[in-house]
């Protein structure tokens, strides 16, 4: 191999990595979002009703997603754990419009809203537990 193209492998390969780590470092981290100016709640998206919770953990996956499934079983469960917590996964290759309209690209992730249906955080990969847990609205004492 010429040195020139060796040199370029190299580049190359180190670009990858680091564009590797970064996104492992970023994955699961929740992050707090601010309200979208348009469009429907998330209630609506999902299409539930409140019914006095405060909070929609909704999950965006796709069929061929493991991660998805680890995601919606921890979700699940917390749902199941907190009558206050609603849990509902939508399946992108179905429901392409509800991706679109919260500008998702990757599953899967996971948009939490609050009970009046404003975005409050947003997850892309597999939750991180603590911190979700942690970044969700309290329950009223």
């Amino acid at each position: 191999m010429q040195t020139g193209g060796l040199v370029v492998l190299i580049v190359v390969l180190a670009l990858a990595t680091v564009a590797g780590l970064v996104l492992r470092n970023r994955s699961g981290r929740v992050r707090t979002t601010t309200a979208r100016a348009a469009g429907p709640g998330g209630w609506e998206l999902a299409g539930i009703a409140p019914d006095g919770r405060r909070a929609l953990l909704l999950q965006l996956s796709s069929p061929v997603c493991t991660p998805c499934r680890q995601t919606a079983r921890l979700l699940g469960d917390l749902a199941a754990a907190d009558p206050g917590l609603a849990h509902v996964e939508v399946d992108v290759a179905e429901r392409i419009d509800v991706a679109r309209a919260l500008g998702v690209l990757r599953t899967p992730t996971t948009v939490v809203f609050d009970a009046a249906g404003g975005e409050i955080l947003r997850v892309s990969g597999v939750p991180r537990t603590d911190e979700l847990t942690g970044a969700l609205p309290a329950a009223p004492a």
